[in-house]
């Protein structure tokens, strides 16, 4: 809790929906797009409440890779008490690069039950975390909505970020107006042959990103933090800046300042490096190189971005 007198009240967007009846009619509605999952654009249509399995690998058993104060993330996101991250294992989009395969590709985690998400988003809170940060959350949004409904009158009351892929149902997203504080989408490519190639068959990837992105920029608009720099609410795009401009780098910083703007706050990404499968193909089987950085970042420069290095 922000207890700084120079800041104004703030409360967050799901305790509100909560004492409105919000919440329990999202969870019930997210439970039965279950039965035949939508969740995301993949469409499987597997019940997964009946033990079926789609794309993501998931049943409805919540499974968790681990939680923790993290301190690698977005400056505003850390401030001096870390990001309070939940890594869901599995994941709807299963890039060939996956830096964190193990985790989303291999499955890597604990089955645990709602009470027992309600009770890491509290440790967090109780650590000192800024915010419970959902990492890989696409698949997993009934859970969390029902161990939000649980945590709520035990105390929490942080905000919480949606750390995603950015290949969300715009439905789902949609939905979560009202309840999500902070949106942090990666969007991966420009290309829709490159989301093909190295995200699964992803095809429509560019589109959905595009789309879902603009959906939580109406919802949560720009970035807002307190007088320490520690965002409240808002939106934060992730870009990973890719080998031989393959994620399109110089259309991606375009497209945030015409059809947002040039004050969003971008965290344009040099970490790229080769991890699971990268290998099998020569043209992102390296690091980019010092070039290929100083170019992303003066496209960025060029297309009038303020905020794009967190």
């Amino acid at each position: 809790m922000n207890t700084n007198l120079s800041d104004p009240p703030f409360e967050s967007a799901y305790l509100k929906a909560e004492r409105e009846g919000r919440l329990a009619d999202l969870e019930g509605r997210l439970w039965e797009i279950l039965q035949s999952c939508r969740l995301c654009p993949r469409q499987c249509g597997v019940n997964r409440i009946k033990g079926e399995k789609g794309f993501c690998s998931s049943t409805a058993r919540l499974k968790i890779a681990s939680f923790s104060p993290h301190f690698g993330e977005e400056r505003p996101l850390v401030g001096t008490g870390g990001s309070g991250t939940i890594f869901f294992s599995n994941c709807n989009l299963l890039c060939c690069f996956c830096q964190n395969w193990q985790i989303n590709h291999r499955g890597d985690g604990d089955y645990v039950s709602h009470d027992d998400l309600a009770g890491m988003m509290l440790s967090l809170q109780r650590r000192g975390c800024h915010n419970i940060n959902f990492v890989t959350p696409t698949h997993v949004v009934p859970h969390i909505i029902k161990a939000l409904r649980l945590a709520i009158p035990k105390g929490l009351t942080v905000p919480l970020v949606y750390n995603n892929g950015g290949y969300d149902s715009i439905e789902v997203i949609r939905m979560l107006d009202g309840i999500v504080d902070i949106y942090l989408p990666d969007f991966k490519y420009q290309d829709e042959a490159h989301a093909i190639k190295y995200s699964s068959g992803a095809l429509d990837y560019p589109a959905i990103a595009a789309a879902a992105i603009k959906e939580m920029h109406r919802q949560v608009g720009e970035l807002q933090v307190d007088s320490r720099g520690v965002a409240r609410r808002g939106l934060i795009i992730r870009h990973l800046v890719m080998p031989g401009n393959i994620a399109g780098t110089d259309r991606f910083v375009q497209w945030v300042a015409k059809e947002l703007s040039s004050t969003t706050y971008v965290n344009l990404m040099a970490q790229y490096h080769p991890e699971h499968k990268a290998f099998d193909y020569p043209e992102i089987s390296r690091r980019i190189t010092a070039q290929e950085w100083d170019q992303a970042r003066s496209w960025a420069e060029a297309a009038g971005l303020v905020h794009f290095d967190l």
